[in-house]
């Protein structure tokens, strides 16, 4: 037997394999979540919470694709956010390993980048605070005016 959808059935179904996490993840509950979503074979998954990754020295986020809340990594190993679009609260990478910022998109609050080897925002389209620059290669090689008409930030920018 054959079954015919729509694209917005199609569309619909591929959202719900997105797994959705609907509590707020600490260092010691990283390891945890990564086992679990490793035994479903790495999918897609968002979480709707914080994600306090404070000092914990992970090099990936994974198939991370959205958090709800803040997500602090300063002082991780990271050095590419990869698949995440994007981050409801502040997005804290100060002293962080972060090169790339992948495919994010927005961030909420204030998107703190100070002491880290950022040279681009990338895909970044709007931060709703301030956006953090200091000691970064990239505040070397640009201003205010030309990040402003790059970047939507509803707060200061400081280089």
């Amino acid at each position: 037997m054959k079954y015919l959808i729509t694209e917005r059935q199609l569309k619909l179904i591929k959202e719900d394999n997105i797994r959705k996490i609907d509590f707020d993840i600490f260092n010691n509950d990283w390891a945890l979540l990564q086992k679990f979503l490793e035994r479903r074979g790495n999918p897609p998954y968002i979480i709707t919470g914080d994600l306090n990754l404070y000092g914990l020295k992970i090099e990936s986020l994974g198939n991370l694709q959205s958090v709800g809340g803040y997500l602090y990594l300063t002082g991780s190993n990271i050095e590419s956010l990869g698949n995440l679009q994007s981050v409801g609260g502040y997005l804290y990478l100060t002293g962080s390993n972060i090169e790339s910022l992948g495919n994010l998109q927005s961030v909420g609050g204030n998107l703190d980048l100070n002491s880290t080897k950022i040279e681009s925002l990338g895909n970044l389209q709007s931060v709703g605070g301030n956006l953090y620059l200091n000691r970064t290669p990239l505040s070397k090689i640009t201003t205010e005016k030309e990040i402003r008409n790059q970047v939507e930030v509803g707060g200061g920018i400081y280089l």
